[in-house]
C-alpha cells in the first residue's frame, strides 16, 4: 500500500445505465458478493484517504442508502442537471471544501481570540474513480497515487491497452512519453481512433489544479457534457505534469453497459477468485461451476466439489469437504465437517459434524461436534449439542438439543401457535422415537426414551419414557358407510366383493372356521372387583379430522 494519503476519494455513482433496463441504477448490480459501487469503495478505502465522497443522482436515494450502509462516514453528492464526469467532481469538490470550512469553522468557535482563517479546502491529491469498475483494487490505486506523489503530477491517469478500443476516450502522448490530452472517441479524430491506448476513467489530481481547471471547463464537445478529461489540457497549460500510469490486465478498468457484459465480467471476477484460493491451498474440483463471494474465507486443505455456491461471509476450515450442489451464505463451518447437497444460511457447523445430503440449514442453526443434520432435514433457530443427530426427514425449529440425543426420523418441533413462537429443549443421551410431534414449549430432560409416534404436550422428567399411542382399532365397514362413491369406497367394496367370492370356493368346515375368526371380538369390562367379565362392541366413532393437529 502507498504511504500517501489522499484528501479525498471521489466515487461517480450518479449515471443510470440505460443499457441495462433495470429499474436498479447499474452501480447497484452485483458480482462476487458486492454491489459495483461496493467494489469501488472497498478500493477507495484501501487507500485509506481522509474522506471518500459518493456522486449521486439517478435513483439517487436508493444509491445513498446503499453507500451509507456500507460506509456510514460516506460524503454523499447531488450532481445537478449539467450532465458530464466534469460536473460530477465538480460538484463533489465543492461539497468536500464546504465539509472541511464547516470543521474549521466548528473549530475556531471555541477560540474567542485570533481564530485562524479558513483554508482553501481540499489539500493534496485527490483520486478519482468510476462506481461500475468494480474489478479495480486498491493495489492498482496505490501504484498510481504513489506515482503521481514521486513525480510531482498536476494530473496522474490510469490507463491500458485495448484491442478494440471502441467507445472509449483515446489517449494521446507527446513525444516525452507524458500525456497531451484525452479525447473522446465521438471527439477523435480518423488517425485518433487508430490509438488502442485508452482511458480507463481513473484518476489522481493535484485539488488546487483540479479546482482551478474545473472552473474553466466548458460544455463545447460533441456530447454537450462537461468533460473531467478537459482538465488534463488545462493542467498542461498551466505547466503541470500529465502523465500515465499503464496497466497490462486491462479487466482491471473493465467496466459493464449491459446485462451480458455483466455475466463476462461475473465470469472473469470468479475465475480469479477461484484461481487465488487455489494457489493458497484449497481443492476445487470444478472452478467452472464454483462461485466464491470476494468476502469469502478458506483455509487450506479444504476441499470444494462442483455445483457450489459459497457467499457473503462464510469460513470454511481446514479439512472441510464442501459440496457438491451446496449453497451457502454466511455459514461457518468448522475443521473436517461435511456439507452434502445442502442449502443454508447463517449457520454454523462443528468441528467434524456431518450435514446433508438434501439438507435445509435456516438462520440460527448450530450444529455441534461431531452432530449430524441428515436427509431431507430442515433446522430453524436450533442449537444441536455435540454428537447429537436429527439424521432423517425432520424439522428442527426454535429448538435446543443437549449432547449425545438422537432425533428419530420424521420428528416435528411444532413450535408457532399461529401468532407466536415457541422454544423446546431436549436434554442429552436421550433417544427419541419415529414421528414424534414436540409441541412447544415442551422440555425433555436427559437420558429421556419415547416411543414412536408419540406428541409430546408435557414436559418429560429425566430417565422417562413417554409414550401417547392407544391401543390400535379398526372400524368396519367405515369408509364405505362415511365416504361413499369415492374411488375409496368402490375400492374397499371391490375387495371385500373378492374376498367373499374367495370364501365360497371354501368348504362348510373352512367358511366356519374363517367366520370365527373375522367376527368381531368382545372387549372385556372390568367389574367392581376388577374383575372383566363382562364385555362390549367398540363404538364407531365420529368423522376424525382432516390433517389437523391440535
Amino acid at each position: 500500500m502507498t504511504s500517501a494519503q489522499p484528501a479525498a476519494v471521489i466515487v461517480l455513482a450518479a449515471g443510470e445505465g440505460t443499457r441495462m433496463k433495470s429499474a436498479t441504477p447499474k452501480v447497484l448490480h452485483t458480482l462476487a458478493g458486492r454491489s459495483m459501487v461496493g467494489h469501488a469503495l472497498a478500493a477507495a478505502q484501501g487507500l485509506n484517504p481522509e474522506r471518500i465522497a459518493v456522486v449521486v443522482r439517478f435513483e439517487r436515494d436508493k444509491v445513498a442508502h446503499h453507500v451509507l450502509e456500507i460506509l456510514p462516514d460516506a460524503v454523499i453528492v447531488d450532481q445537478d442537471d449539467v450532465p458530464g464526469t466534469g460536473r460530477a467532481v465538480q460538484c463533489a469538490v465543492s461539497v468536500l471544501d464546504a465539509t472541511i470550512h464547516a470543521a474549521e469553522a466548528a473549530a475556531n468557535s471555541g477560540s474567542t481570540q485570533n481564530p485562524l482563517p479558513l483554508s482553501d479546502g481540499l489539500s493534496g491529491p485527490v483520486v478519482v474513480v468510476s462506481g461500475d469498475v468494480p474489478m479495480l483494487d486498491a493495489e492498482t490505486l496505490a501504484e498510481l497515487l504513489d506515482a503521481h506523489v514521486t513525480d510531482g503530477n498536476a494530473v496522474t491517469v490510469l490507463t491500458t491497452e485495448l484491442r478494440d478500443a471502441t467507445g472509449y476516450g483515446r489517449i494521446v502522448r507527446e513525444g516525452d512519453g507524458s500525456v497531451a490530452g484525452i479525447v473522446e472517441h465521438k471527439d477523435a479524430t480518423p488517425e485518433q481512433l487508430e490509438i488502442r491506448e485508452i482511458n480507463s476513467g481513473t484518476y489522481v489530481f493535484d485539488s488546487a489544479v483540479l479546482r482551478r481547471a474545473l472552473g474553466s471547463v466548458d460544455r463545447n464537445n460533441a456530447q454537450g457534457e462537461v468533460y473531467l478529461t478537459d482538465v488534463l489540457a488545462l493542467a498542461r497549460a498551466e505547466g503541470g505534469a500529465v502523465r500515465a500510469v499503464r496497466t497490462d490486465d486491462p479487466w482491471l478498468v473493465e467496466g459493464a453497459n449491459d446485462r451480458a457484459q455483466m455475466s463476462v465480467l461475473r465470469a472473469e471476477f470468479n475465475r480469479r477468485i477461484t484461481e487465488f484460493w487455489m494457489k493458497e491451498g484449497v481443492t476445487i474440483v470444478d472452478p467452472a461451476t464454483t462461485w466464491i463471494d470476494v468476502q469469502v474465507e478458506l483455509e487450506q486443505d479444504v476441499t470444494i466439489l462442483p455445483g457450489t455456491q459459497l457467499f457473503g461471509e462464510t469460513v470454511v476450515r481446514t479439512g472441510a469437504v464442501v459440496g457438491p450442489d451446496t449453497t451457502l451464505e454466511n455459514v461457518v463451518i468448522e475443521s473436517n465437517a461435511t456439507v452434502t447437497r445442502t442449502h443454508g444460511s447463517d449457520s454454523r457447523i462443528g468441528e467434524s459434524a456431518t450435514v446433508g445430503p438434501f439438507a435445509y440449514l435456516r438462520p440460527g442453526t448450530e450444529l455441534g461436534v461431531k452432530g449430524k443434520i441428515g436427509t431431507f432435514v430442515e433446522t430453524k433457530n436450533a442449537k444441536i449439542g455435540n454428537g447429537s443427530k436429527v439424521p432423517h426427514l425432520s424439522y428442527a425449529g426454535d429448538v435446543e438439543v443437549g449432547e449425545a440425543t438422537n432425533i428419530g426420523a420424521g420428528s416435528i418441533f411444532v413450535n408457532y401457535d399461529g401468532v407466536n413462537k415457541h422454544r423446546s429443549t431436549v436434554g442429552s443421551f436421550s433417544r427419541t422415537g419415529a414421528n414424534n410431534l414436540f409441541i412447544a414449549p415442551v422440555h425433555i430432560g436427559d437420558g429421556v426414551y419415547t416411543g414412536a409416534g408419540t406428541v409430546l404436550r408435557k414436559d418429560v422428567p429425566a430417565g422417562n419414557l413417554a409414550v401417547s399411542a392407544g391401543a390400535q382399532r379398526n372400524i368396519e365397514g367405515w369408509v364405505e358407510r362415511r365416504r361413499p362413491e369415492t374411488d375409496s369406497a368402490r375400492a374397499a367394496a371391490k375387495a371385500r366383493e373378492l374376498n367373499l367370492t374367495a370364501q365360497n370356493t371354501l368348504g362348510a368346515q373352512a367358511r366356519a372356521e374363517l367366520a370365527r375368526a373375522e367376527s368381531p371380538k368382545a372387549a372385556p369390562v372390568p367389574n367392581g372387583n376388577g374383575n372383566a367379565n363382562q364385555s362390549y362392541t367398540v363404538p364407531e366413532t365420529s368423522t376424525p379430522s382432516e390433517g389437523n393437529i391440535d
